[in-house]
């Protein structure tokens, strides 16, 4: 019966079956606004209340990381593994960008799903105090190129640590496991749970009916990021998958009701 509906589907489920999830990478052309943490009322949340589930996971400080890292402008040497080296101590100059550093370690964090979101956004804006190209305008031509590659990258990581089904694919991209983000479902039931809230959405016939299915989006989509925070924490990580599959389109049909709102 469901694959006879799957065929009758209409443009609303194509979108929300075959969609294909983007992820915007800032380039040179970034705004540098200070983007709210505090989730729109539409939205899901950004953050899973945390259960402090203290899993660190395996370290991805680089060999090259941990040595000793020398300023550019002053050659003062900086020896840390716990620390990312963006702007000297020293001398206050921007240093160039070093990819072997992750999102989490760039705002200080644990390597785990669940984060605290207050000390996020305080860590991003201080970084942001320092690193903003409009605050080193006087600056050497380098130091405002390391200034805008060095803010674009912190806004990039802002923008996957705050949003849970970026943060779930990043991790797991850490821990070396693949994500295929254009995966066909071939999961019956995952497919006709979306066909029934195709139907609900199509049915509704006010705003309150749609705000009500999206309640009910809102909380399996948390309940699948505890499922997907378990499943990490144990290292189950094709129920780890599973766990993002279901948060892609419970995040897709809650766009969709977005638009019709």
């Amino acid at each position: 019966m469901w694959m006879k509906k799957l065929r009758s589907s209409t443009p609303f489920l194509q979108r929300l079956l075959l969609g294909r999830r983007e992820i915007v990478i800032s380039s040179s052309n970034t705004q540098f606004d200070f983007p709210s943490i505090s989730p729109n009322v539409e939205q899901f949340p950004q953050f899973i209340p945390s259960r402090k589930l203290n899993f660190l996971g395996r370290t991805l400080f680089s060999s090259e990381a941990a040595q000793k890292n020398s300023c550019w402008n002053c050659c003062n040497g900086v020896s840390s593994n716990t620390t990312p080296f963006l702007v000297c101590t020293a001398c206050g100059c921007v240093q160039p960008v070093d990819q072997s550093v992750d999102y989490f370690q760039i705002f200080g964090l644990e390597k785990k799903y669940e984060i605290e979101g207050e000390n996020l956004e305080r860590k991003y804006k201080d970084w942001q105090r320092k690193l903003h190209p409009d605050l080193v305008h006087t600056k050497s031509q380098k130091e405002r190129e390391y200034a805008a590659e060095q803010s674009a990258r912190v806004i990039d990581a802002y923008r996957t640590l705050t949003d849970p089904l970026s943060r779930a694919i990043y991790v797991l991209k850490l821990e070396g496991v693949h994500v295929d983000e254009e995966e066909k479902i071939n999961d019956v039931e995952l497919l006709t749970e979306m066909l029934e809230i195709r139907e609900a959405v199509e049915e509704a016939d006010d705003s309150q009916a749609l705000k009500q299915i999206q309640g009910q989006l809102q909380e399996k989509f948390e309940q699948s990021s505890i499922s997907f925070a378990d499943a990490f924490q144990s290292r189950k990580y094709e129920e780890a998958l599973a766990a993002i599959r279901r948060l892609t389109y419970y995040k897709r049909a809650n766009e969709e009701i977005v638009k019709k709102l």
